[in-house]
């Protein structure tokens, strides 16, 4: 099946403007084209629109997915590099995680610090309250 560049930003949720740079950065080698220049989308395209996504998501810049895209053209001669690449990639996205549970965590506390705050009237109801009424599993993110 193949798709129009609409279509396959429908698809995707990937702008057009998008699709149209990466194509550009040479991420679609294999990418056909009509007889007056329009892009044809096939599930291969798709299907690295996918992986775009994914690594972009995990925080790679266009200049690096582009690397791997051209190391996947090579074959099994960068099997190594491609999963040493998702290796320090996986490492990279658990510590961005533990940071945002942290984040999340310290929010959590806020929401029961104010939650209380307006329920007593005053904040000083909770300011300097013992760490003991602080329900235990806020106490660790209490700002």
């Amino acid at each position: 099946m193949t798709y129009t560049i609409g279509e396959a930003a429908a698809l995707t949720g990937i702008s057009v403007s998008a699709l149209r740079y990466y194509d550009r950065e040479g991420m679609f080698p294999g990418m056909r084209r009509t007889a007056g220049g329009s892009r044809i989308f096939s599930e291969q395209e798709l299907s690295t629109l996918r992986v775009i996504h994914c690594l972009k998501s995990a925080g790679m810049s266009v200049k690096e997915i582009r690397e791997f895209l051209l190391w996947c053209q090579e074959g099994d001669a960068s099997l190594e590099k491609r999963g040493e690449m998702f290796h320090t990639r996986l490492r990279e996205v658990e510590a961005q995680m533990e940071a945002l549970r942290q984040t999340l965590g310290h929010i959590r506390y806020k929401c029961w610090y104010y939650d209380t705050a307006i329920a007593a009237g005053t904040e000083e109801a909770v300011k300097n309250l013992p760490e003991e009424e602080i329900p235990e599993e806020l106490r660790e993110y209490k700002l």
